[in-house]
């Protein structure tokens, strides 16, 4: 994230692997873990262009959204035919809003967030190297509302093995960073998932976290 041109080279050169098609199976599988009510504020963290977005709108009143990306956000709405009203916030982001939906633009440590009730992260944690990972936790926890829910999906695999991103994310990790709060393995799979970038490795899975603030 602090090295933020590898991330507009990506989505400048169109290099998107980690962009899902289709809503994330898991999510739908796995969202009333987080006891949502349509009313719970949601939050994506380097949202890119997901569809997931899109599911949640459905069922929240309020999504925000945060992208580094100018070109993602313009590809999300003018893939799904929104037009979204265009503010510029302090010089260093900017907002577009759509009826639920709020994305901003700009790094995401800087990006003028409202707390949520819900944090959502896919491929954000994943995407951070080992030394950036504490200041992101320190800043979703930040953005928590009291008795607020997070669902985490992350990997796990040999770091050894393979060159991130995305990275492996183990138990300890995660534990390490949320300390002080309640979390739960909700699933891990090492059948199904497939690794990225073709490569073939000793282990690899995909874990979803339920973590919750006291």
């Amino acid at each position: 994230m602090r090295d933020q041109e590898f991330w507009h080279s990506k989505w400048a050169a169109n290099q998107i692997g980690f962009h899902l098609e289709d809503v994330n199976p898991l999510l739908i599988e796995f969202w009333q873990a987080t006891r949502p009510t349509r009313e719970s504020n949601v939050l994506v963290p380097l949202c890119g262009k997901s569809e997931d977005l899109v599911w949640l709108a459905t069922k929240h009143n309020e999504v925000q959204g945060v992208e580094l990306s100018n070109i993602a956000v313009r590809s999300f709405f003018s893939e799904h035919f929104y037009t979204p009203t265009v503010t510029t916030l302090n010089g260093q982001h900017e907002l577009y809003q759509f009826d639920e939906l709020s994305i901003y633009t700009g790094d995401f440590f800087t990006a003028p967030l409202q707390g949520a009730d819900i944090i959502y992260d896919r491929a954000a944690l994943i995407a951070l190297p080992e030394d950036m990972r504490v200041e992101y936790a320190e800043r979703i926890k930040g953005l928590l509302k009291p008795e607020g829910r997070i669902l985490l999906i992350t990997l796990d695999y040999p770091q050894d093995e393979m060159a991130g991103p995305p990275f492996s994310v183990p138990k300890s990790d995660i534990e390490a960073l949320f300390e002080g709060y309640k979390v739960t393995n909700l699933n891990r799979d090492d059948k199904n998932a497939i690794p990225p970038k073709n490569k073939v490795l000793s282990r690899f899975a995909e874990e979803v976290w339920l973590i919750e603030s006291d």
